[in-house]
């Protein structure tokens, strides 16, 4: 396997670059590599070498994902501070699933990609008041015991993944029901 060095500095010259037809998430512009490469495990050539898509790349694309938007529009999220070139803080937003106890509720996240994402899940916090079983009630930290996606997280898993399964999970018996704060307050 072969892994790519990150580097900010290397990530901004490559964003820099000029290039007709570049395009940085699946294909690698220069005279040595000409292959175009297939995302997430990625395949170099003949000889069957896996290449890993850099981290930045990986955010890049799922920023590009997201400011598109996902499915009905009822998940979405983008990044805290455009300027934030570790791309670490991310908003997610939910918006309460039908024929449940969360109907029409908008619900604001808070996502944190350490260093190590996506090879580890992010940290994941309701910035609104929620009540549901993955939710610590104190804090509005998702704990990952709680919830399956970050307990056997994958590193193909994305964040809208992780927003689609948390709005499905209000749906779930379990929680569809309980009783919720009063609209508007956060942890």
């Amino acid at each position: 396997m072969i892994e790519w060095a990150e580097t900010e500095e290397a990530l901004l010259i490559l964003l820099s670059l000029r290039v007709p037809n570049f395009d940085p998430f699946h294909q690698i512009c220069n005279p040595f590599f000409t292959k175009t490469l297939s995302y997430p495990s990625m395949t170099l050539g003949s000889g069957g070498s896996s290449v890993v898509v850099p981290r930045n790349f990986r955010l890049l694309e799922e920023l590009e994902r997201g400011e598109k938007g996902i499915g009905d529009g009822t998940v979405s999220y983008g990044m805290d501070d455009g300027d934030d070139i570790y791309m670490r803080s991310w908003t997610g937003t939910i918006i309460g699933p039908h024929n449940t106890v969360h109907e029409g509720r908008i619900y604001q996240l808070k996502l944190f990609c350490d260093k190590d994402y996506p090879e580890k899940p992010p940290s994941v916090r309701f910035h609104s008041r929620i009540n549901m079983t993955c939710v610590n009630h104190e804090t509005g930290v998702v704990e990952p015991k709680k919830f399956g996606l970050l307990a056997n997280w994958q590193r193909e898993y994305t964040m809208e993944d992780i927003l689609t399964q948390l709005k499905k999970e209000m749906a779930a018996p379990h929680n569809r029901k309980l009783v919720q704060p009063p609209e508007g307050t956060y942890f």
